[in-house]
C-alpha cells in the first residue's frame, strides 16, 4: 500500500532528492504547483472536463468507467514516465484532494514495484500551507537604495557570504520598474509565485534575518502577500546612498545591451508621470545613442517616486549608508558588518 505522509513529511525528506509527481491536468498544474513537481497527469485538459460534467449528470460510477476507458491506453506510459523519474525506487505522488487520480495512479506504480508516497489532501493542502507561510511572521530585514544601486547583485553576494536572502525580483521574473521584464522570462502566475516564496520561507533559519530587497507592493503584475507586505512596511531597512551618476552609469551598463525598441516601449509606459514632453526627451535621446541622457530622464522620475516611499517610514528604522562607489562585495560585507553592530553580533 502508498504510505499517505502530510505536507512537512511530502515536503521534508531528509538526505533524499526524491521526485514528486503531480498527476493533475496540465491546465491546473500550469496554475500553480508544488516547486520541482513535474507533470504526469492522468487526464489532459479535455477529458477532465468531460470526466468532471459526467460525474455531475449521471453520478460516479460512469465517471470511474469513463476515466479508465480514457486511462487504458496510456497507463503503461503513464508508469514507464514514473519509473524514468524514480530515484532508489521511490516517488511521491499527489493530486489535487489526494483522491482518485493520486490513487489510481500510486496504485499502478505499486503495481509495477516502485514505493510510492501520497500526499494527504493533495495539492489543495500545500496551498493552504503556502497562505499561511507567505502571511506568517519571519525576522526580516531590507535592503533598500535607489534606483541602479545594484541591489539584486548586493543580495546575491549577501547569500554567498551566509546570509539569509530570498530575492522576490527574481520569483517574479520581474525587476520592479517599467524595464523590469527586459532580459526576464514570462512572469509566474500570482499562485506559482506564492508556492515558490513558500517553499524559500519554509527553508530558512527561523532564529535568523532574512534579507529581502525593498520593493513595491507590486512586482510587475506580481502582488506581495498582505502579511508579508505588512512586515516589509515596519522593517528595518538598510539604505545604500549613491550618488546618481555612479547609479546612471551602472542602469547604461545594465540596459544599454536591450534593442532601442524594447527601451522606447518601456519610457512609454511610464509617459504619463514622466510628462509628454520629459519622454519626448528621452526617447529622442535614445535613438540617438545617448543613452545616459534618456536613462537619466527616467532615472530622475524613479528617484523622486523612491524618495517618496523611505520618506514614509519611522526614521528611526532606516539605517543610511553612503558609499562612493557601487563595488557589490565591498558594500555586502560593509551592510554585514553594519547589522553585526546594530544588533550587538547577535547576528
Amino acid at each position: 500500500m502508498p504510505k499517505v505522509v502530510d505536507i512537512h513529511q511530502f515536503l521534508q525528506v531528509p538526505g533524499k532528492p526524491y521526485k514528486i509527481i503531480d498527476v493533475r491536468s496540465p491546465k491546473e498544474f500550469e496554475q500553480g504547483h508544488i516547486p520541482g513537481a513535474v507533470n504526469i497527469p492522468l487526464f489532459d485538459n479535455d477529458e477532465r472536463a468531460v470526466i468532471g460534467t459526467l460525474y455531475k449528470q449521471t453520478g460516479r460510477q460512469p465517471a470511474i468507467l469513463k476515466g479508465m476507458e480514457l486511462v487504458g491506453p496510456r497507463m503503461a506510459g503513464i508508469v514507464q514516465s514514473a519509473v524514468d523519474l524514480a530515484i532508489d525506487n521511490t516517488v511521491y505522488v499527489h493530486c489535487w484532494r489526494g483522491g482518485m487520480r493520486s490513487g489510481f495512479v500510486a496504485m499502478l506504480l505499486e503495481m509495477y514495484g516502485l514505493n510510492v508516497f501520497l500526499l494527504k489532501g493533495g495539492y489543495k493542502k500545500f496551498r493552504h500551507l503556502a497562505l499561511e507561510t507567505v502571511n506568517a511572521t519571519h525576522t526580516l530585514l531590507l535592503l533598500s537604495g535607489n534606483t541602479g544601486s545594484g541591489k539584486t547583485y548586493i543580495l546575491k553576494k549577501m547569500k554567498d557570504l551566509s546570509q539569509q536572502v530570498i530575492d522576490l525580483e527574481g520569483l517574479a521574473h520581474h525587476k520592479g520598474s517599467a524595464f523590469g521584464a527586459l532580459g526576464e522570462k514570462p512572469q509566474p502566475t500570482q499562485e506559482q509565485f506564492e508556492n515558490e516564496l513558500t517553499v524559500q520561507l519554509l527553508s530558512v533559519d527561523k532564529n535568523k534575518v532574512t534579507w529581502l530587497e525593498d520593493e513595491s507592493r507590486m512586482i510587475g503584475k506580481i502582488v506581495l502577500p498582505p502579511g508579508l507586505w505588512e512586515q516589509m512596511r515596519t522593517a528595518e531597512v538598510y539604505y545604500m546612498n549613491l550618488s546618481f551618476d555612479e547609479r546612471l552609469n551602472h542602469i547604461v551598463k545594465e540596459y544599454g545591451r536591450f534593442p532601442k525598441e524594447e527601451l522606447e516601449t518601456s519610457i512609454l509606459k511610464i509617459t504619463k508621470r514622466l510628462g509628454h514632453e520629459e519622454s519626448k526627451n528621452a526617447i529622442i535621446a535614445l535613438h540617438e545613442g545617448d543613452l545616459h541622457t534618456a536613462l537619466g530622464i527616467c532615472l530622475r522620475y524613479y528617484d523622486k517616486t523612491y524618495g517618496h516611499g523611505l520618506s514614509i517610514r519611522e526614521k528611526e528604522s532606516v539605517h543610511p549608508i553612503p558609499f562612493e562607489k557601487l563595488d557589490v562585495e565591498e558594500i555586502a560585507k560593509a551592510l554585514i558588518e553594519k547589522l553585526s553592530v546594530n544588533t550587538n553580533g547577535k547576528y
